[in-house]
């Protein structure tokens, strides 16, 4: 065949699939690349190699399953919260807060195998926590080491359909505060039938015009309580309604917020129930069932369906977005601009797709979600020419980065806009994604280390020009299985050759001469990649949580090596006809850098060329 000069521009379309590597007919084949680990794909085409990490502590227990989640009041009140076996310790500024010389934590009721289905919404300084398994907790911030986390005391709700059984309830007491004893004249109708239950315990009651909260069981027909508003009168009633959320019912999975409202859903016994709070009261649920309902009542709705749509996740957007086991809805008013209220809620199913719930992520004017098997992720987002909601597949073209499923996934959107998700094999992948320049470029990432894994993701704004994405990574260190709590250092390093961090779970030092590092304890029995004052060194291995180098120096960064890999699509002319069946010699490659140091090139991984970047001088 003639001499030819193939170019490939761009990366624009990341990593793609086997299956793709036949598919010279498709544009996007010639701005993609086969392999690209360890390496971002910028949205203006490039790769760029991808920062080491900066480690940060061990996670309390490293034999147990933790999970990191963001808590952003402003750009400089930001917090990562590492969540283990019935704890929550907390993070910011790059460290671990502290108190009395060990890590700050408090008691959580999260066990670690429930850890990756909890759902948060956060306002100021006050997050909300659902689990299906315990009631609503509220984790409130007032101060680095002053943090609570409690049980959400609701007002006036909410509550199941009324009693329409012949079935009464008298309360023995009915002034506000009070202590007082209801009695059901039978179980009929009351938890199917079986009356009182012990799991009712914390439960709301609605009891003709008053509320009573149940603290103690007696009997199927009888428990103690606490009057929370005052009932008109202690006659028998058959007006009276159970609460919606309690251990016997169920609690919330999900949780948002939405024009002024606190918005839960999904109870396991009213799954595709949605409950809304008052308008601008987050934990008052009056419906106002005794009086004139208002613009600014609680509101309570079930989607209606062939099916049983399971709520799984909702995100607020322009819309309210309930993610269901059997497809999306929206929610609004009808309106382009009224806000919703209990006249005007207007649910319509958008697509059929099914979520995981795992959180969505909203970017722009579209949500991502990853589908009912964990292995595709979709682009919920509104379509002017079918005047509703489409959910194309972002993994169409890379199916095979989120093959065994994604347990977790949180959106940086500074420098680069980029989608992290961890799968459940432990790789982390990204998706570089600009709709707008219709860049979504997969990517793959490896972390290093023996056996390293990433387990969880998140990522905190910061007051600097990039968004801090933190991981908790799982290796093999000195024979033992340790769980470190790590960030990606920055992008930027401004050229300055002593400030470059390629390395993982690493360390800086920067001060007087010297030729002995420690404080390495966490590498110990590793053998570690070094860079001094800008320049690499020969490897070490960590002893005794130190290491001597062979040369004083004043700037160091210390950690575990990794290596970036970028595998260009089979070579193809791109004329139409395929060239990959033709006899073809490679006998000129250039590659274009910026701002690199230290690069091999060839044919394969096992015969690399170095490219030298610095002469002997």
């Amino acid at each position: 065949m003639p001499k030819t000069l193939v170019s490939v521009p761009s990366f624009t379309a990341g990593q793609l699939s086997p299956r793709m590597e036949g598919r010279t007919d498709f544009q996007k084949y010639f701005s993609s690349g086969k392999t690209i680990n360890n390496f971002v794909v910028q949205p203006h085409g490039p790769v760029t190699r991808r920062p080491g990490t900066h480690y940060v502590a061990e996670v309390k227990d490293s034999s147990k399953d933790t999970r990191l989640i963001p808590f952003s009041f402003s750009t400089t009140q930001t917090y990562i919260l590492e969540f283990g076996n019935q704890y929550i310790r907390f993070y910011k500024d790059d460290g671990q807060i502290s108190s009395g010389g060990s890590a700050y934590e408090i008691s959580s009721p999260y066990l670690e195998t429930e850890l990756f289905d909890i759902k948060f919404a956060q306002s100021a300084d006050v997050m909300y926590l659902c689990h299906p398994n315990h009631a609503v907790r509220k984790l409130s911030r007032t101060g680095h080491t002053a943090w609570t986390l409690t049980t959400v005391d609701f007002k006036n709700g909410p509550f199941q359909e009324h009693n329409t059984t012949s079935t009464t309830m008298t309360s023995s007491h009915t002034s506000e505060g009070a202590a007082t004893v209801l009695t059901l004249s039978s179980t009929t109708g009351v938890n199917s039938d079986q009356g009182f239950l012990s799991t009712d315990v914390g439960r709301l009651v609605h009891i003709k015009d008053g509320h009573v909260k149940i603290t103690g069981y007696t009997s199927s027909t009888s428990v103690s309580g606490t009057v929370q508003s005052v009932i008109s009168s202690g006659s028998a009633t058959d007006d009276f309604a159970m609460g919606s959320f309690s251990d016997t019912t169920g609690h919330p999975r999900c949780v948002t917020f939405f024009e002024q409202r606190l918005v839960f859903a999904g109870t396991t016994n009213q799954p595709q129930t949605l409950f809304f709070s008052v308008s601008g009261d987050y934990e008052n649920m009056d419906d106002n069932y005794h009086g004139a309902t208002t613009d600014s009542s609680a509101m309570i709705y079930t989607i209606a369906s062939n099916q049983v749509n399971a709520i799984q996740a909702i995100k607020a957007t322009r819309t309210l977005i309930v993610m269901t086991t059997g497809g999306e809805f929206t929610v609004t008013s009808g309106g382009t601009t009224a806000p919703i209220t209990p006249t005007n809620l207007n649910i319509r199913k958008q697509s059929n797709y099914g979520s995981a719930g795992i959180d969505a992520i909203s970017i722009g004017n579209s949500t991502l979600f990853v589908q009912r098997a964990k292995r595709k992720i979709r682009e919920l987002a509104y379509n002017f020419d079918t005047d509703g909601y489409i959910a194309p597949d972002l993994t169409i073209l890379s199916e095979n980065v989120t093959f065994s499923g994604v347990v977790q996934m949180d959106y940086q959107q500074e420098p680069f806009s980029i989608v992290w998700c961890v799968r459940i094999d432990g790789k982390l992948t990204g998706m570089t994604y600009n709709r707008l320049q219709d860049v979504v470029a997969w990517h793959e990432h490896d972390f290093g280390g023996t056996d390293a894994k990433c387990k969880s993701v998140a990522v905190i704004d910061v007051d600097t020009d990039e968004d801090q994405v933190w991981v908790i990574v799982e290796r093999t260190i000195n024979g033992a299985t340790k769980k470190y709590v790590e960030y990606l250092t920055p992008y930027n390093f401004n050229s300055d050759l002593e400030e470059i961090h390629f390395v993982d779970s690493g360390l800086t030092y920067s001060g007087a001469s010297t030729s002995t590092l420690s404080g390495l304890d966490h590498l110990e029995g590793e053998t570690v990649k070094i860079i001094i004052n800008g320049a690499t060194h020969p490897d070490k291995v960590v002893s005794s949580g130190s290491i001597s180098l062979d040369i004083a120096t004043t700037d160091a960064v210390v950690g575990l090596g990794y290596n970036s890999l970028l595998q260009t699509m089979r070579i193809d002319e791109g004329s139409g006809i395929t060239d990959q069946t033709k006899t073809k010699r490679i006998y000129d490659v250039t590659v274009r850098f910026f701002e690199t140091v230290g690069a091999k090139v060839g044919p394969n991984e096992d015969n690399l060329d170095i490219i030298p970047f610095r002469d002997s001088s």
